[in-house]
């Protein structure tokens, strides 16, 4: 996979804060592993401004920043459109996790493998005031569900 489309799609897995996952109209989420009995309900945010909430507990190793990770993933923008889902490619990516938003960085070393976490990402930690023509736009805040196959 190349650099900038591991970048796209990584910069683009953002979360939202007000609300989770499952409140989206229009999203499927029948692809995705099941959450887990003690999945959070609220989000907490980081000092950075990242919110986040683990939806599955995992059992094996956290990714560092330096690792290459394996991910299933979708995520949506604010109005509740998708832009990218690798459920729907039926397909898990790999990537190295200082390769992708910083967002995503700092968010995949709060789970660990198998487990499952939700994402909002301000725009400062995503694609910024740039956005990611013609997919997402300008001071976007970006919303992910990610699940965590496996630390390499």
């Amino acid at each position: 996979m190349s650099q900038f489309r591991i970048s796209f799609v990584l910069a683009s897995v953002v979360l939202l804060g007000c609300g989770g996952a499952e409140e989206q109209a229009g999203i499927d989420f029948s692809l995705e592993g099941p959450n887990g009995a003690n999945a959070q309900e609220e989000f907490t945010e980081t000092d950075s401004g990242l919110k986040y909430r683990i939806l599955r507990q995992g059992t094996g190793a956290s990714p560092g920043v330096d690792d290459e990770v394996s991910v299933s993933y979708r995520g949506w923008l604010d109005d509740g459109r998708e832009f990218d889902s690798s459920y729907q490619r039926n397909q898990p990516v790999e990537f190295p996790l200082n390769a992708v938003v910083r967002g995503w960085t700092e968010g995949l070393q709060l789970v660990s493998e198998g487990g499952k976490i939700e994402l909002s990402i301000p725009s400062d930690l995503g694609y910024g005031p740039q956005g990611a023509p013609p997919v997402i736009p300008p001071d976007a805040q970006l919303h992910f569900i990610v699940e965590l196959h496996e630390v390499k």
